[in-house]
């Protein structure tokens, strides 16, 4: 088993964990990577005010804000979604959006009275109570995030790459529901790629493939930091083929069954060349063809990805005939024999030489 640093505590490890401070530099660092938002793509809007919330003839007051990943860090300067709303809901159940703004800091014109303010930076987000006075100075809203940055990547066994199209994270809360399910953050994410996330610990799910290379750990996610994490899967990659004589050509219209040891199936195909990343351990290959069914065992390395070749010779034995089926029925003399049963054998009648003593065999007398 492998740990993954402090934070690991299920499953396969993290090789390597990087923490970096999300200072100005950190922020620099988040633009060399594509961007997940918690929302889809929208203009840009500037301090966005709803039609008709604003009542006629009342003053409104400037509301500077601005946002921070931890409390002595630096203001964000881009990547942050502003929402103002009313606090009281309106007909459908819903608090009306008041204005909102996309960037860095904002500023709003608001009318005196009472909101909540929402900002989010990627999947990290915060919300509070402002209230506006009718008189004297607005503060500057200052919004404290406790956030930070995760960025995956993953190999195969000891440091053989993956490509990236072969990789999927899913990222989970790491508390457990009453259901025994954990709540999905965000499903999907490519490696190498920074999801900004509130401080705290998440369960991570790597796939490996499509079949049974999976691998769960728990990783901690600090404000103010970017943690890069790589997991370590014990898989490697098979290509299957099935030929007449060992290195010849794959043999087409190949249906494919992967068993493990224990017999159950975990992937199937119908290729002359199927490729499956399979975890490491024992397996068998069954390949169906022209209704002959041929099977080779084979081991699964880490990081070793391989080729198994099934050779048509390597025909499943076919099960053997029972005595039961190869018992002859006995019909009674004289009965007409069914189709398909074999009539009893008929022993033929002693001689009279057999019956008869020889003489000089036996002094028994017939009298």
């Amino acid at each position: 088993m492998f740990g993954i640093l402090p934070f690991a505590r299920i499953g396969l490890a993290i090789a390597l964990m990087v923490l970096m401070p999300l200072g100005a530099g950190a922020q620099d660092a988040f633009k060399g990577f594509k961007q997940l938002e918690s929302t889809p793509k929208m203009p840009k809007l500037d301090a966005f005010i709803a039609p008709g919330a604003v009542p006629e003839g009342v003053k409104l007051r400037d509301v500077p804000m601005e946002a921070k990943l931890t409390a002595d860090g630096t203001p964000v300067e881009e990547g942050l979604s502003w929402y103002v709303f009313s606090p009281i809901a309106g007909s459908d159940g819903k608090l009306p959006l008041i204005a909102s703004a996309k960037g860095g800091p904002a500023a709003f014109q608001l009318a005196p009275g009472d909101y909540f303010v929402n900002v989010s930076f990627g999947r990290a987000g915060v919300t509070k109570k402002l209230t506006v006075p009718a008189e004297g100075e607005v503060d500057k809203q200052v919004m404290v995030l406790d956030a930070g940055g995760l960025l995956l990547n993953a190999v195969s066994g000891t440091d053989a790459r993956i490509r990236p199209d072969q990789l999927s994270f899913s990222i989970y809360s790491s508390e457990v529901r009453d259901d025994g399910e954990r709540g999905l953050v965000m499903a999907d994410v490519s490696p190498n790629t920074i999801v900004r996330l509130n401080a705290g610990t998440y369960h991570i799910v790597s796939e490996y493939g499509s079949v049974n290379a999976v691998i769960r750990a728990d990783i901690q996610v600090e404000a103010g930091k970017l943690t890069e994490a790589t997991i370590q899967h014990r898989a490697a990659q098979v290509t299957f083929k099935l030929v007449s004589d060992a290195g010849g050509e794959a043999i087409a219209d190949t249906a494919w069954s992967i068993l493990t040891a224990a017999g159950d199936s975990v992937g199937e195909s119908v290729s002359a060349f199927p490729t499956m990343v399979l975890a490491e351990g024992g397996y068998s290959a069954v390949a169906r063809n022209k209704d002959k069914i041929y099977q080779r065992d084979f081991t699964v390395v880490a990081g070793r990805n391989t080729d198994v070749e099934v050779l048509m010779k390597d025909q499943q034995p076919q099960p053997p005939v029972s005595d039961a089926a190869r018992t002859v029925q006995q019909v009674p003399v004289g009965t007409p024999t069914p189709p398909g049963v074999q009539p009893a054998p008929v022993e033929p009648l002693p001689s009279y030489e057999q019956l008869v003593p020889q003489p000089g065999g036996d002094d028994t007398s017939l009298d």
